[in-house]
């Protein structure tokens, strides 16, 4: 209408219709109305919190003061109700972009205008490249596709992605959706997404927020009678730290998501959306969280109705909140958390804190500013565009694995294999290709229509669905190998064998397959190629062991252009880039490890063969357990010609990525430093000398490391008592016998004493206990350090090529 009027005032006929048809343009790609703050409502016109120039925290506070105690309730849940008397909309906040804008949550619907989006390799294929930049720009097109689909009101700027959990066992079904094994390369894709998806905007604003889940020690869905909702990990501290948490530190240090989702399993016995220390003193406490935590979908109900971990529903309610969570996925805290007020488990202020979090994230988003924002030009033609799709193909390219080439095989020469014979279950499949946690895809090219591009093709499935419970079509197979110049056999998983609540019994190819694949090998004229579509890893050592099987590729979930990038691979059009995320094990290995076995290191009657490469401990003179522990630290992606080579240069920290440890594998010292051991340990006794530390909370106290975990909403209680005081008794203690002292975090005793001044403060530090921020440059210093009193330090650097 606003557009319209303007015209007419121009006066020019043909200027209206111009400027008419513009106006509708434009208004066929924003067909959302505003969440909140339209200036063309009076009520709320005036209303501070629609002030986008007002911070904030101020805009925040100023909400929350208008809400009534129900209504602050009602906004706890995913699918958080409206206010129309503030002129605020109700909103669902679940929404999923996995490797592409999904329609698993019901945030986000394709139809329309918006048939579909670009659907990217699955994660584990992605990851497969170790390609930082090619992670990062497909969150940004993600992100685009997402704020297109905002604008024209099918979707919203919440989205419950990445999975970053640690691919602990090859027979997790949701494997699939991670970044593999490794807690670096978990870590580095992690902060890479996350980057992408949320944008760089000035002023801490976000394109899209990003969440990243499970948090934490989460992988194993359902195995042997054990589920995720009933499952307790027993995890020690190292193993939390150096392996399980490490992707979801660099989330929020390194890639500043807006969110963190913790998980349905309990971590020793606690529920993890329960666990304040995993949640309040961890994510946003030492981290330092700018966003909202938020539950799996129905955490909390499976804690009270499944776990029994608390007596009532009030009190896991309560619990929950108290711990750190803000958002809770499902209507649990909807029904129960009034209840809880009135039993004096929780207060007001309670909510209110969790209610900031999530509302802080909504006005970063720019849901209340009374516009769309930068992105409001985003509409239907940026979603599924050529380039986009072009990204899509040359991450499969990246990330799909040659595991084996025998005499050169591939690639395939269009001029002397003519006929290829294409087979298997997997060999004309479309939705297979992307995995779980998927939308509609814009378009599909299916592993037979890809080779179709190259050659003639004789097309047989074998098997009818991977689970390939007959051999009926075996004979017609066979003959197709016998006739073609190539054979190509397609085969592997679905989402039928490996998924979300259904882990795998067994590595080995399901049903028959394993037998179609002999037996056309040895049917077939030519070369045999064997591709294998999977999340997780597959024991295929008949085939890498025969001769008849010239080659093996591992295309993972490839995405909707996988069927095009197998072909290009095979055809030599293009080079696979990837190498395994993860280790493939044997058969026998399901035999000797239970799934719920969540230790890193070996132990008991374990030699060390079954855990991850992330840690081997090498016997030293026949003793298990007494070596140094290996850690991938960096990785560089590089592209070497044939017979050429490349220097690369890697950063390593000294004072971040090498420690000391003692015969236990236990942390110990400071950096630097010249001081007897026997000394240092004097010193640290301190620590815990009962005449010193006698009243303090035990999780409050100065930690080996130099860390004071400390929750803000304990501030108060912990400045004004017995705990500062002690603290700072301990730090003279450990004064008089070394002077120089320096903790495993580099913060000196001045450090530690700043950090307290500064949280204890009545200024905009108090509350805040970031020992980090106040340690001093020296880092060269220790580096020096450690040469000197270590000698030459050996890196053995693997570079994936």
């Amino acid at each position: 209408m606003s557009c319209y009027n303007k015209a007419l005032l121009i006066g020019n006929k043909v200027v209206v219709i111009l400027v008419f048809l513009l106006c509708l343009v434009h208004s066929s790609e924003s067909l959302r109305p505003l969440f909140a703050c339209d200036p063309a409502n009076g009520l709320t016109r005036t209303l501070r919190f629609c002030r986008a120039n007002v911070p904030i925290h101020v805009r925040v506070q100023d909400l929350l003061g208008r809400l009534t105690l129900q209504e602050k309730i009602r906004n706890l849940v995913n699918n958080a109700a409206a206010v129309p008397r503030l002129g605020i909309g109700g909103y669902e906040w679940w929404s999923e972009a996995l490797h592409g804008i999904s329609d698993v949550g019901p945030g986000a619907k394709f139809g329309g205008a918006f048939p579909g989006a670009t659907s990217f390799p699955q994660v584990i294929t992605t990851a497969a490249s170790f390609n930082q930049s090619l992670w990062e720009e497909i969150g940004r097109v993600v992100s685009d596709e997402a704020r297109a689909m905002y604008n024209g009101g099918v979707a919203g700027l919440t989205y419950w992605s990445p999975n970053v959990n640690i691919l602990r066992d090859p027979r997790w079904g949701r494997g699939q959706e991670t970044p593999g094994e490794d807690p670096i390369v978990a870590a580095k894709y992690a902060a890479s997404y996350v980057r992408g998806l949320q944008g760089t905007a000035a002023g801490n604003r976000l394109k899209v927020a990003a969440c990243c889940k499970h948090y934490t020690a989460y992988d194993l869905d359902n195995w042997n009678g054990v589920d995720r909702f009933h499952f307790n990990a027993k995890v020690t501290q190292q193993d939390l730290e150096d392996t399980y948490n490490v992707p979801f530190k660099s989330c929020v240090y390194e890639g500043k998501v807006a969110s963190v989702m913790c998980s349905y399993n309990q971590v020793n016995g606690k529920p993890t959306c329960a666990d304040e220390n995993l949640l309040k003193n961890t994510i946003r406490g030492q981290w330092r969280l700018n966003g909202y935590i938020v539950s799996d979908c129905d955490s909390v109900d499976v804690f009270f109705n499944q776990q029994h971990y608390t007596s009532t529903p009030e009190e896991a309610a309560a619990a929950s909140i108290k711990a750190g969570l803000d958002l809770d996925c499902g209507p649990f805290l909807a029904i129960f958390t009034e209840g809880a007020v009135k039993k004096g488990l929780l207060t007001e202020n309670d909510i209110n804190l969790a209610l900031a979090n999530t509302l802080t994230v909504q006005m970063r988003l720019g849901m209340f500013d009374g516009n769309l924002g930068p992105y409001a030009n985003l509409g239907p033609r940026d979603v599924c565009t050529p380039a986009h799709k072009h990204l899509a193909l040359e991450a499969a390219h990246q990330g799909i694995v040659l595991l084996k080439n025998s005499g050169r095989s591939l690639p395939l020469s269009p001029r002397r294999h003519r006929t290829v014979a294409v087979i298997g279950p997997n060999s004309d499949v479309t939705e297979t290709m992307i995995g779980n946690y998927a939308g509609k895809a814009c378009a599909y090219t299916s592993p037979l229509q890809g080779i179709s591009r190259y050659a003639r093709t004789l097309h047989q499935a074998g098997c009818a669905g991977v689970a390939c419970k007959g051999n009926q079509g075996f004979g017609a197979a066979e003959a197709a190998a016998r006739e073609a110049d190539a054979t190509v056999l397609v085969m592997g998983l679905d989402q039928s064998i490996e998924a979300e609540t259904r882990d795998r019994t067994g590595l080995l190819l399901p049903g028959y397959q394993q037998d179609l694949v002999t037996r056309v090998a040895q049917a077939s004229r030519g070369p045999v190629i064997l591709v294998l579509m999977s999340g997780g890893p597959i024991d295929v050592t008949f085939a890498k062991n025969d001769p008849r099987v010239a080659a093996i590729i591992w295309a993972g979930y490839p995405g909707q252009a996988g069927g095009a990038a197998i072909a290009n691979i095979i055809f030599g059009a293009a080079n696979p880039g990837g190498k395994l995320p993860m280790t493939w094990y044997p058969q026998d290995y399901v035999a000797k490890v239970p799934m719920t076995v969540m230790a890193m290191r070996a132990s008991g009657e374990f030699d060390g063969t079954h855990t991850l490469f992330v840690f081997a401990e090498p016997p030293i003179n026949g003793i298990k357990g007494l070596g140094v522990n290996k850690q991938l630290i960096a990785f560089e992606k590089v592209h070497v010609m044939a017979g050429a080579k490349q220097t690369v240069q890697v950063d390593v920290d000294a004072c971040k990525h090498l420690g000391v440890v003692d015969e236990y594998g236990k942390r110990r010292i400071p950096m630097g430093g010249e001081d007897p051991p026997e000394i240092v340990a004097k010193a640290l006794e301190c620590l815990n000398e009962k005449h010193i530390y006698r009243e303090c909370d035990e999780s409050w106290r100065l930690t080996l490391n130099g860390d004071l975990n400390i929750p803000v909403a304990r501030t108060e209680e912990f400045c004004e008592g017995p705990c500062f005081s002690e603290t700072h008794l301990a730090l003279n203690c450990i004064e008089e016998i070394i002077h120089h002292y320096r903790f495993f975090n580099r913060a000196t005793i001045h450090d530690i004493r700043e950090t307290l001044k500064s949280g204890c403060s009545y200024g905009p530090e108090r509350g805040v206990f970031n020992v980090l921020e106040h340690i001093e440059d020296e880092e060269e210093n220790a580096s020096e350090k450690i040469k000197s009193r270590f000698g030459p330090l050996l890196f053995i650097i693997a570079l994936l090529l």
